[in-house]
């Protein structure tokens, strides 16, 4: 049976339950209460019932008395009807009567994942990653559109007999933000992994989670055995107040990797990567936080095609298709096509173009080619609109190769996903200043087609191998969103493999 509502505040003053509501009643000449579910921490009567109109099946969430009382419920709903996701549940009405109010929802048959992890026990890690990543994709959705949940928790999270997992319940108050929701999907996975609810993620009625003799709380490997390193570490990173968290739209993007089969591997430098089962098993858990901080901006999880990068960057000599069709003799080296490779660019061949800018954003472009995906070049912050703040039309990167030569593709490896951009190519190298950046922004012209902001976080520009270019312009015309009405980009590394 469904049971919603049922949040990580369970200290907070109830509201009156009794009110001679029974089975039958219709609401609004349109809702039938069919079954009484339950009441939740904050006194609201959770209700089965029928739309006598629509003829479906609901979810009735009731508040006694309605008014002032009600307005955060109320409001919460109304933000959340806007929203439209797989993962989160759909809002249907939202009523005030005076003496009660109550907010109309999807019904979802399924069960709460507090009661499913008390009947089956902790989790494995494939589970909990698929349950977390619909979890953390719905809360990405609210955050996208500038609301947090403010709820997230195992009472408010429903898994449906279709195995479909839902997010109920948000709530709009002053312990509301996004980074409390991030920290609620760490706990989400350690009472997954573990049956507890550690109390770094705010109160709640469900056991504590497990604490040493100093108070500090146990990771889960040290709870039960079987939990992978990959998944202990993300999730104590995401509890551990000392690091800044990353976004939801990250923290989703890179569980989408991991739900889809890839494993999580640490880096003996602490650092997080993908790899494929065939890969050798990391080092022993490293000491180094692997929620990593770059310029201000948090970087929960190493980017999409982090494998293919790092090949690419620590190889100098050419890929194995290359090495391979050398060693087969004169003949066949004769007839294969040449192998593109990747360029060891210098700091000296790379600056920013920031025509409209006061130049303070022109600083470490050396950081893009530095081989070190720790680090990055990062813009400031715009405010309230995506296009950097509507202050300018956009900003880029400037690659100035030796000599023209046939590049064959341009990968720009991003901090986040949601950023769109384009490539230009141009016959000037004009200087760094204001006045010459304009220069190279009116004359480049754009090879091929822009991407996008669903491009993820590892953008490939394919360009025309006929043509030599010399000088590359990544142009970067759409921000990603990083906070509340704050938008943001890094560039961790750019590689441009020639013919």
């Amino acid at each position: 049976m469904t049971q919603v509502g049922e949040g990580p505040r369970a200290a907070e003053p109830a509201a009156e339950t009794r009110g001679g509501l029974s089975v039958g009643d219709v609401l609004a000449e349109r809702y039938r209460l069919e079954e009484h579910i339950n009441n939740d921490s904050a006194g609201r009567q959770v209700w089965r019932g029928v739309d006598v109109v629509l003829r479906r099946p609901v979810a009735l969430v009731l508040r006694r008395p309605g008014g002032s009382s009600a307005e955060e419920m109320l409001s919460a709903a109304v933000t959340a009807s806007r929203v439209v996701h797989p993962n989160l549940i759909g809002v249907y009405d939202a009523i005030d009567e005076g003496d009660q109010a109550y907010v109309v929802r999807e019904w979802i048959d399924g069960v709460a994942l507090r009661d499913l992890v008390a009947e089956d026990g902790p989790f494995d890690a494939e589970r909990t990653t698929s349950v977390l990543h619909a979890v953390a994709d719905a809360v990405a959705g609210l955050h996208t559109s500038g609301m947090a949940h403010g709820n997230v928790h195992p009472g408010t999270v429903l898994v449906a007999n279709d195995s479909r997992v839902v997010l109920a319940d948000a709530r709009v108050d002053t312990h509301t933000s996004t980074e409390a929701d991030v920290r609620s999907l760490g706990a989400l996975a350690y009472f997954m992994l573990t049956g507890h609810w550690p109390a770094e993620a705010g109160r709640s009625a469900l056991p504590d989670g497990r604490r040493d003799g100093t108070g500090a709380l146990v990771a889960p490997r040290n709870v039960r055995a079987g939990v992978p390193t990959y998944l202990d570490d993300l999730v104590m990173d995401l509890l551990d107040g000392k690091l800044a968290l990353p976004t939801a739209h990250v923290l989703a993007s890179e569980l989408a990797r991991l739900d889809t089969g890839e494993r999580l591997l640490l880096g003996g430098n602490g650092t997080l990567r993908f790899a494929d089962e065939a890969a050798p098993e990391p080092p022993a858990r490293a000491t180094t936080p692997k929620l990593l901080i770059a310029g201000g901006v948090a970087v929960a999880l190493v980017i999409a095609g982090l494998v293919f990068a790092i090949r690419a960057l620590s190889s100098g000599d050419g890929d194995p298709l290359a090495q391979a069709t050398a060693s087969a003799g004169p003949q066949a080296t004769a007839s294969a096509a040449p192998q593109p490779h990747a360029l060891k660019l210098r700091a000296d061949q790379v600056r920013i173009v920031d025509p409209k800018g006061d130049r303070t954003e022109t600083k470490d472009a050396e950081l893009v080619v530095d081989g070190n995906l720790k680090t990055a070049w990062q813009t400031s912050r715009y405010y309230n609109h995506s296009n950097f703040g509507n202050q300018k039309s956009g900003m880029g990167i400037l690659i100035k190769l030796d000599t023209p030569a046939l590049v064959s593709s341009v990968k720009v490896q991003l901090t986040v996903p949601g950023a769109s951009a384009e490539l230009r190519t141009g016959l000037v190298d004009a200087p760094s200043t204001s006045a010459g950046d304009k220069t190279i922004v009116d004359t480049y012209k754009q090879l091929g087609e822009a991407l996008g902001k669903d491009s993820g976080t590892t953008m490939v520009f394919p360009t025309d191998t006929s043509v030599p270019y010399q000088f590359l312009l990544v142009w970067i015309t759409d921000l990603p969103l990083e906070t509340a009405n704050k938008y943001r980009i890094g560039v961790q590394e750019i590689v441009v493999e020639v013919q």
